[in-house]
């Protein structure tokens, strides 16, 4: 029998108390409680009996995918939408989720249901004009009772988009939209429709100003895969990353560019430039299997009271332990020195691949001259001043000739000769060669 029962609940983790807590003891934020009524299920039984099996017996499960229509979608998915999953799609206001999204579900050949919770069919009409995409099997629906919305998806579709989740709620709970324990029980019901439906199904969801996707961290492990979708609203490039996937890899990502006509693809796009300037050095960094030729800046000037450091798309720690490590191996004073350090178009590097550009381009700004454009530089660097080998460098290579380079610096030699290239193991070396 249900019995009313009135709780606390902290709105930055969903821990539950009894009564109202100043600090929640579990995530330490501090006035995060709100009181809510919940339905508590007492002595819940159930007469199915689970029985144990071998795992030789377990007979696996063949993953079916269909394609999006977008290669680079695709690619961070796994190799294209799998039936049955449910997929969150997360970031900040105005990286363009809701385009994204409108813009797959305006391309691909199934019936969609497009549930618009934050904004009105004619919004949404007006983006699909400018995106110049149309697809007669694409359905709006402006709710935000899940009750209603469940019940439109059980008339038949073949892919869920629900913007957004933090809109939606339930009759069942009492607490406002948006609330822990509305988007725990939204996304819960959502998740069992998809694995019992087989229906794909997206929620795009909003993130906190700590980067994360607003709601309790349970949200992300309820769902098969999270995305996250980056960059400046005030530039063009966008990167699709995947942060969980349970039917793929997560080290992929998807390159898109914001154009006047929406979201379109930037496979093609490169991120450097050809003309020699000084403080500027090329490498090729690996996103999954995917190798990309990036352009390292660096601006090295004198300092006027304590040296600044300061980086873009690298992290400032390492970029700490290069300088540490060119001060004591070369002599270089770099502690009377400002050091800026900034990765061309927006890019991330999350691998030590790029400490040899780094480097390079730092050189050639405190020496004032100049690095020849048709060089690469790809190798990580280690405390006691080595320049050690990284993986796949051939594909590195392979596309770096691609792009028309004709010199590497490596630290090791590669399998095939794809152009000329030198073999530099020491730091020493490295300016030696400068």
């Amino acid at each position: 029998m249900a019995k009313k029962k009135q709780i606390f609940e902290c709105q930055a983790c969903g821990y539950t108390s009894g009564k109202w807590m100043g600090k929640c003891p579990n995530c330490g934020e501090w006035d995060s409680f709100i009181e809510i009524n919940e339905k508590v299920i007492s002595n819940p039984t159930t007469n199915t009996v689970s029985k144990v099996i071998s795992i030789d017996e377990v007979k696996e499960d063949e993953i079916e995918r269909f394609t999006s229509e977008n290669d680079e979608f695709d690619l961070v998915l796994g190799g294209g939408i799998v039936p049955g999953s449910l997929v969150l799609i997360g970031g900040s206001p105005g990286v363009g989720k809701s385009t994204l999204m409108l813009k797959i579900a305006s391309n691909i050949n199934k019936k969609v249901l497009y549930v618009a919770g934050e904004e009105s069919p004619g919004q949404i009409k007006l983006r699909a004009n400018r995106l110049k995409t149309h697809n007669k099997d694409l359905y709006l629906y402006p709710e935000i009772i899940l009750e209603n919305i469940i019940s439109e998806i059980k008339k038949g579709y073949e892919l869920i988009i629900i913007d957004s989740i933090q809109t939606i709620y339930s009759n069942n709970i009492t607490s406002a939209p948006g609330s822990v324990s509305q988007v725990r029980e939204t996304t819960f019901e959502l998740m069992r429709l998809a694995k019992e439906l087989r229906i794909p199904i997206f929620i795009i969801g909003h993130i906190t100003k700590e980067g994360s996707i607003a709601g309790p961290r349970i949200l992300e492990h309820m769902v098969d895969t999270v995305l996250y979708f980056e960059g400046d609203a005030s530039k063009e490039l966008r990167i699709l990353r995947g942060f969980k996937n349970r039917f793929g890899s997560t080290s992929e990502i998807g390159i898109f560019e914001m154009t006047k006509t929406g979201i379109e693809s930037a496979k093609n796009r490169t991120f450097f430039s050809k003309k020699p300037q000084i403080g500027s050095a090329i490498t090729v960094i690996m996103e999954g299997t995917r190798p990309i030729v990036i352009e390292v800046q660096a601006l090295v000037a004198e300092s006027y009271g304590n040296p600044k450091r300061s980086t873009t798309g690298y992290e400032n720690n390492r970029l700490n332990m290069i300088l540490a490590l060119l001060e004591k191996k070369l002599n270089l004073p770099f502690n009377q020195y400002d050091v800026f350090v900034n990765i061309a178009g927006g890019i991330k590097i999350n691998e030590p691949a790029g400490d040899l550009a780094v480097i390079a381009a730092i050189l050639s700004s405190f020496r004032d001259r100049e690095i020849s454009k048709e060089t690469v530089f790809i190798g990580e660097v280690s405390l006691v001043g080595d320049i050690r080998d990284v993986v796949s460098l051939d594909t590195r290579l392979k596309e770096a000739k691609s792009m028309g380079f004709t010199k590497a610096i490596v630290p090791s030699k590669p399998i095939e000769n794809y152009f000329k290239t030198y073999i530099v193991t020491e730091v020493e070396k490295l300016v030696d060669w400068m």
